[in-house]
């Protein structure tokens, strides 16, 4: 038995452990299974493990609540930034991901949030329809890729259903369709206006979040490709409303939304 030092933080309620590589000792996969279950363990959508490398970089290896890795978290990474400024002042630094660096400056703080703006890449969109089973018709949408894959459906209901499925239903059935080889996630959108959109998020090892931070790009960056909204905008999600800045289709796109350190504490872990 060992004593794990963690801490819990989350951004829009999307919430992760921070957890030293070092503590890990490969046992990834089983910790974040262990300690991410909601009511016998500490609770979160996956563990982001902060690795100290000799030269001073950073790198994050993130595994879902299912014990699954996946390439990077928007959210997550964003939270791991807002501890590092909260723990070491750092105001500004740049987070390796298996899906790319991501730099991460700290904007302001209001009260016990952290507001940060996040360099979230050059996303890649790509109109796709789909036939999925147990599903009549093909889905229209796209594949969007931010550092992960996303398919993103546009939706017009105001409950985000879809094909006489709601989006939690639908979402499960594509996001682990065979006809994408490493799963993936899935966001349903409404365009609102030229400046904001609303969607949900069915993610891939965790289910139904309440926000994403690549899943806010991935939405965003399709509605701004095939729906030709404004490259500046607010992207609403059940936790809370991120802002989206993507200058053109070329350019990085620039996200920026809070974070909050819940608590830090030690877990026991054999």
């Amino acid at each position: 038995m060992s004593r794990i030092e963690f801490v819990k933080a989350h951004a829009c309620g999307n919430d992760f452990l921070v957890i030293e590589e070092a503590a890990a000792a490969g046992r990834h996969e089983a910790m974040a299974v262990k300690l991410c279950a909601r009511n016998t363990g500490i609770g979160a959508d996956g563990i982001e493990f902060l690795d100290r490398r000799p030269d001073g970089s950073l790198f994050l290896r993130l595994f879902n609540a299912d014990g699954s890795e996946a390439e990077l978290s928007g959210n997550g990474t964003r939270c791991v930034a807002a501890w590092l400024a909260a723990s070491e002042g750092l105001k500004e630094v740049a987070l390796g991901t298996h899906g790319g660096v991501r730099t991460c400056r700290l904007v302001e703080r209001k009260g016990a949030e952290w507001w940060i703006e996040s360099a979230m890449g050059v996303p890649r969109v790509m109109s796709r329809s789909i036939v999925i089973a147990g599903v009549d018709g093909a889905i229209e949408g796209a594949m969007v890729n931010v550092g992960n894959p996303h398919y993103v459906i546009f939706v017009e209901r105001e409950d985000f259903s879809s094909h006489g499925l709601s989006w939690q239903e639908l979402g499960a059935k594509i996001s682990i369709d065979p006809l994408f080889k490493f799963g993936t996630n899935v966001e349903f959108v409404r365009v609102l206006g030229p400046h904001e959109i609303a969607f949900r998020i069915y993610e891939r090892g965790c289910g139904p979040t309440t926000s994403s931070g690549t899943g806010t790009c991935a939405s965003s960056a399709a509605a701004m490709t095939l729906r030709e909204v404004a490259r500046e905008l607010s992207a609403a999600a059940q936790g809370g409303t991120q802002r989206v800045v993507w200058p053109d289709s070329a350019s990085e796109m620039m996200l920026t939304g809070p974070a909050e350190i819940i608590c830090k504490g030690e877990v026991e872990f054999a």
